[in-house]
């Protein structure tokens, strides 16, 4: 199967602009790097945005500020509104999520986001496939988390018995 690329003139100037930025932000090699296993959760979060943020609207529409406070309360995904805004607009893009301005009684209008029908559909086969997923991993890691209680058990006993 072979995919077609399409690309405006736009996506082209972009493209290069954000190349030649990029490589002349290269970080220099002094430059200290973020733990692996720090870039590896951060991947994993930036992973589940999506499903996070159309599970969050499942029970009806929210606003910006509300979808961020939902997140991190319900799934400790803490994001800035920088990031949250592009998200909620490319998923509207796509169609799987309506917004609307509504004024408030106090302050200024707020835009609250919905799920379409299509972003219902969208959410529901996330989680259906996340399920599973997730239950599969859970079964791979098993032995590790065993492994890693029974040396923290253990590693505890040692500093009772050193502290006897």
């Amino acid at each position: 199967m072979q995919t077609l690329l399409l690309t405006t003139k736009h996506e082209v100037l972009h493209n290069t602009i954000h190349n030649k930025v990029s490589f002349m932000a290269k970080p220099l090699p002094i430059a200290i790097e973020a733990d692996a296993s720090e870039k590896w959760e951060v991947q994993m979060r930036k992973g589940c945005l999506e499903m996070a943020v159309l599970t969050s609207l499942w029970r009806g529409r929210l606003y910006g500020l509300e979808i961020l406070r939902a997140l991190e309360r319900d799934s400790r995904l803490v994001l800035s509104e920088g990031t949250i805004y592009p998200i909620l607009n490319r998923l509207r893009g796509e169609g799987l999520l309506q917004s609307e301005w509504v004024e408030a009684e106090a302050g200024h209008p707020r835009k609250y986001y919905e799920l379409t029908p299509a972003g219902r559909e969208r959410a529901t086969a996330m989680v259906e496939m996340w399920t599973e997923f997730s239950a599969g991993l859970g079964e791979l890691i098993e032995p590790v988390l065993k492994a890693a209680r029974k040396a923290s058990r253990d590693n505890g006993r040692s500093r009772k018995e050193q502290s006897l």
